[in-house]
C-alpha cells in the first residue's frame, strides 16, 4: 500500500500542504519544532482517525480556524483509495471513503494499515498499564475484527457498571446481566491477547538483537487476571471492594505486559539507548506482524528515531528498514547525515520535503 498525496488544511501548525509522495521512501527535514512530526501525524489520522499524541480531535485544527481537513489518495491493492477526515470545533468528526461517509468509524480501521516510530514510544515503558495494552489493541484490532467489536461491548459493559456503582445501584440482577455481556467479550479479549502475545514475543525477540547484539535477551509476558479465573467470578468476588472504591477493579481492562530485560523489569533496568532499542524493536515487530496478517504491507513512520543511540545501533536500523521487506517508508530528522545514508543504502526512488514553520517545500535532488 502507498500514499500518493496527502492534503492537509489547518492541521496543527500546518494550515494548507499540497504533497505528492515516493512509493518507497520520504524524508522529512527540518529543525525541530517546524511540523515535521505533523506531516507524519496527518498520514496517522488518515489511518485512525485520531491523532498519535493523546488530544482531542479539537486540539488537531489550527489556532486560527474553525475547521481541519486531511485528504488522502492512497493505492491498496492495486486499488485507488481516496480518505478524508473532516473535524470542525464543537461538532462530530466526519471520515469518507470514495466520497461515502463511514456509519462507524470501527468499520475504517485496518483498511490502511500504518506503523509509527515516535519518541513517544517511550511511554510503553515508562507509562501505565493503559499504554501496553493500547499497543496491543491496536495491532490484534487492525487484523481482527471480532476482537475490535468485543473492545467495543466490553468498554460499554465497563462503563454501564462503573455508572451503577457510582450511582449506588444494588440490585444484584442488574449487575449480573451487565457482567454476563462483559464476561463474555472478556473472554474472547484475553485469549485472542494470549494467542497473539505468544506469536508476537518471538518476531520482537529477533527484531531487538538485530539492533542490539544477541548479549541483551529480552521477553515480553502477558499480565492478566483471567489467566487464574473467569470474569463472572472476579466480578462477584469484588463487587463488595468496587462499591467501596467506586469503580471496577479488576478484568482485561486491567491488562498489562510485563517487559522484560535478562528476565528483570526494561523499567528499571533499562538504559536510555536499551529503552529506545526495545521500542523500536516492538514497533517493528509490529509492521511484520501486520504484514503477515493484513495481506497489505503497511506505511512505515519514523519519527526522529536516531536520538539517544549509539553509531552501531543507528547503523543496524538503517540497514533493517532499508531491505526489499518494507514498502513505503516516511521518515523525520534534523540530521541530514543519516537521511543520506538510508537513501544511498536503499538505492530506490525517493523524495526529500523541507519543513520550515509549517510550510513544506520539495528540496529538489539527483533522483534515480
Amino acid at each position: 500500500m502507498t500514499l500518493r498525496e496527502l492534503n492537509i488544511l489547518n492541521f496543527k501548525n500546518i494550515a494548507e500542504a499540497h504533497l505528492a509522495f515516493s512509493p518507497k521512501l520520504n524524508c522529512l527535514i527540518g529543525n525541530n519544532g517546524m511540523g515535521k512530526t505533523n506531516v507524519l501525524d496527518a498520514i496517522y489520522y488518515l489511518s485512525f482517525c485520531k491523532s498519535y499524541v493523546p488530544q482531542g480531535d479539537a486540539a488537531v485544527i489550527n489556532h486560527d480556524a474553525e475547521f481541519a481537513m486531511l485528504q488522502g489518495r492512497y493505492i491498496r491493492r492495486d486499488v485507488q483509495e481516496d480518505i478524508t477526515v473532516s473535524v470542525q470545533r464543537g461538532k462530530r468528526k466526519v471520515v469518507k471513503r470514495g466520497g461515502k461517509e463511514y456509519q462507524r468509524l470501527s468499520q475504517h480501521i485496518g483498511l490502511l494499515p500504518v506503523v509509527m516510530i515516535s519518541p513517544l514510544d517511550w511511554d510503553l515503558i515508562r507509562g501505565t498499564g493503559e499504554e501496553r495494552r493500547k499497543l496491543m489493541d491496536q495491532i490484534i484490532s487492525q487484523n481482527n475484527t471480532e476482537y475490535l467489536n468485543a473492545l467495543i461491548r466490553y468498554s460499554k459493559c465497563i462503563e454501564q457498571r462503573n455508572s451503577m456503582i457510582r450511582n449506588e445501584v444494588r440490585d444484584p440482577l442488574l449487575y449480573e446481566t451487565v457482567e454476563s455481556q462483559a464476561a463474555q467479550a472478556a473472554h474472547l479479549i484475553s485469549r485472542e491477547r494470549e494467542r497473539w502475545i505468544k506469536e508476537f514475543t518471538p518476531v520482537f525477540m529477533r527484531f531487538y538483537a538485530a539492533v542490539a547484539g544477541d548479549n541483551e535477551p529480552v521477553s515480553l509476558h502477558y499480565n492478566s487476571h483471567l489467566l487464574t479465573e473467569s470474569m463472572t467470578n472476579l466480578f462477584a468476588k469484588h463487587r463488595q471492594r468496587d462499591f467501596a472504591i467506586g469503580y471496577t477493579t479488576h478484568g482485561v481492562h486491567r491488562d498489562d505486559i510485563d517487559l522484560l530485560l535478562h528476565g528483570h523489569s526494561m523499567r528499571k533496568t533499562g538504559s536510555q539507548g536499551q529503552c529506545k532499542t526495545y521500542t523500536i524493536a516492538l514497533r517493528l515487530a509490529q509492521f511484520e506482524f501486520l504484514k503477515a496478517g493484513n495481506a497489505t504491507t503497511p506505511i512505515l513512520l519514523l519519527d526522529d528515531i536516531f536520538d539517544r543511540l549509539d553509531s552501531q545501533r543507528v547503523e543496524n536500523i538503517i540497514n533493517i528498514v532499508s531491505t526489499s521487506d518494507f514498502g513505503q517508508i516516511f521518515i523525520t530528522d534534523t540530521n541530514r547525515g543519516h537521511i543520506d545514508q538510508i537513501v544511498r543504502n536503499m538505492g530506490s526512488d525517493f523524495r526529500m520535503i523541507h519543513v520550515k514553520d509549517g510550510e513544506c517545500s520539495i528540496i529538489e535532488t539527483d533522483n534515480p
